[in-house]
C-alpha cells in the first residue's frame, strides 16, 4: 500500500477552502451593500427605499423580496447591468453599459439585493 505523506495537509488544505466560501460571500454581500448605498457609486437609494438605508427615493420600486421576485440571480444581473434592453422607457441607468459600476461590483449588488 502506498502511503502519500501529503495527504493529511491536503484535506486540510481542502477543509479550510471550503470553510472559507461562506465568509467570502457574505463579504460579497457586504460589499454589495456598501456599493448600493454608496451615493457616488451605486446610488441605488437615490431612487429605491431598501432597508437600513437613509434618505430613499421613490422613483424606482421599493427593493424588497428580491429572492422570490427574481429566482434567477442572471435576470437580476442583467436589470442592473443595462435595464433598457428589457425596457427601454426605464429611469434607471445602465450601469454596466455606461461603465459606471464592473460586473464584479454588480455581482456584489446582487448577492446583496438577494439577501432582502
Amino acid at each position: 500500500m502506498t502511503v502519500f505523506p501529503c495527504k493529511p495537509a491536503l484535506l486540510v488544505a481542502l477543509a479550510l477552502v471550503a470553510g472559507a466560501a461562506p465568509a467570502r460571500a457574505q463579504s460579497t454581500m457586504a460589499a454589495g451593500q456598501n456599493l448600493a448605498f454608496d451615493r457616488g457609486k451605486g446610488n441605488c437609494l437615490t431612487c429605491h427605499v431598501i432597508k437600513g438605508g437613509d434618505l430613499p427615493g421613490t422613483i424606482g420600486p421599493e427593493l424588497k423580496d428580491i429572492k422570490a421576485k427574481y429566482p434567477d440571480r442572471n435576470e437580476l444581473f442583467a436589470i442592473i447591468f443595462d435595464e433598457t434592453k428589457r425596457n427601454p422607457q426605464t429611469m434607471m441607468p445602465p450601469f454596466g453599459r455606461n461603465r459606471i459600476l464592473t460586473e464584479q461590483e454588480i455581482n456584489a449588488i446582487v448577492d446583496f439585493l438577494q439577501t432582502l
